[in-house]
């Protein structure tokens, strides 16, 4: 099948991705940026990531954000892969349209409405806010971006090489870890991905939940933004960058290796059943 481009759109998609990525190249650019006025351009230096070392409150920040976002992440997945399993596997219960509902709530509620929610109950269980009120509010809606992720997987999962272990006497535990988990895993990391991204971006929820000693990097940011932008900003933020960027590249080459060792390990079977 042959794929004609008209110029509209070539221009189109060069259009769109200009409007994305653009700003953050720019963004690398001045992080690099000699003068300390970001909008005039004074030659090339690595002068403000070395300052990054200078500058304690950033560091902390960032400190807390990856604790954070790595916490998070980890539970939101846990916690978004279990209700996927049961949202694609336990078929018609009753109270599964209610469960849905809260399971993906967090994907059309505003994230005013889910940060004030979440400070509402935090207030009323007379809990301090800090560094676990955070994790809690990051795991919350970051986990059904994780569940989507997952039940997408589970729907195409060929449920015959589950019946298989089974009949060869493995318990349904031993089957998921053994075999449903390991097929799955590219979605799992992807998920995980996608929480811990969610979870190093967010500013609103954090701002709610927060409290001393629990100052994530966007809050650190934005309230350095309000009394103007400094090339020290522009250098963190393209570490942040950077570090996603090697995440995501990783997730990719594991899933990719995770696809055709799963590609040799069929035709095996099929060779040995052959």
């Amino acid at each position: 099948m042959n794929t004609r481009f008209s110029w509209f759109n070539i221009t189109s998609i060069v259009l769109g991705f200009a409007f994305l990525y653009v700003p953050i190249l720019l963004l690398i650019i001045y992080s690099f940026n000699e003068s300390k006025l970001v909008t005039v351009w004074g030659g090339w230096s690595t002068k403000w990531y070395a300052g990054l070392l200078d500058n304690q409150a950033l560091i902390d920040a960032a400190w807390v954000t990856l604790r954070v976002g790595l916490v998070s992440a980890t539970i939101a997945t846990i916690l978004g892969t279990l209700a996927a399993i049961v949202l694609a596997r336990m078929g018609r219960f009753r109270g599964r349209t209610l469960f849905s509902g809260l399971v993906f709530a967090p994907l059309v509620m505003p994230e005013v409405i889910t940060g004030l929610s979440l400070l509402l109950l935090f207030v009323a269980l007379n809990f301090d806010r800090g560094f676990w009120t955070v994790i809690i509010a990051h795991a919350t809606f970051s986990m059904c971006f994780a569940a989507v992720v997952v039940q997408s997987r589970l729907l195409d999962f060929d449920k015959s090489v589950e019946e298989a272990a089974m009949d060869l006497g493995a318990t349904p535990v031993k089957t998921f870890f053994q075999v449903t988990l390991p097929i799955i895993a590219p979605a799992v990391i992807s998920a995980w991905l996608l929480s811990f991204t969610l979870s190093l971006d967010d500013l609103v929820i954090a701002s709610f939940t927060t409290g001393p000693g629990a100052t994530t990097l966007p809050i650190k940011i934005y309230s350095q933004v309000r009394l103007g932008v400094t090339p020290e900003i522009n250098a963190v933020s393209t570490i942040m960058i950077a570090l996603v960027a090697i995440g995501v590249l990783l997730a990719s080459i594991a899933s990719k290796r995770q696809a055709i060792r799963q590609e040799k390990e069929t035709r095996a079977v099929d060779a040995g059943a052959g």
